[in-house]
């Protein structure tokens, strides 16, 4: 198992952005102060139309490595399609 440390919430802002380039809404918030519990934020056009399970799992893809290494230990997700 990957060493877990804490680690900052820009890398996670940054694969979301790079996952949801034309999101209205972004944000990434450390909620512990322990560097691995996060709540994240996407609004993007991207999520129109999808069941809210769809929206959550684009967003557990573009976390995937920091959630299979353990950076992430728990994640909440908030996402709303926008036109």
């Amino acid at each position: 198992m990957a060493s877990i440390g804490r680690v900052p919430t820009q890398p996670l802002q940054n694969l979301l952005e790079q996952a949801f380039p034309d999101a209205t809404e972004l944000s990434v918030e450390d909620r512990t102060g322990g560097g691995d519990h996060f709540q994240v934020t996407v609004a993007s056009p991207r999520f129109a139309g999808l069941a809210l399970i769809d929206q959550h799992r684009l967003v557990n893809e573009a976390l995937a490595e920091p959630l299979r290494d353990g950076t992430i230990h728990e994640l909440r997700i908030k996402t709303k399609g926008t036109e």
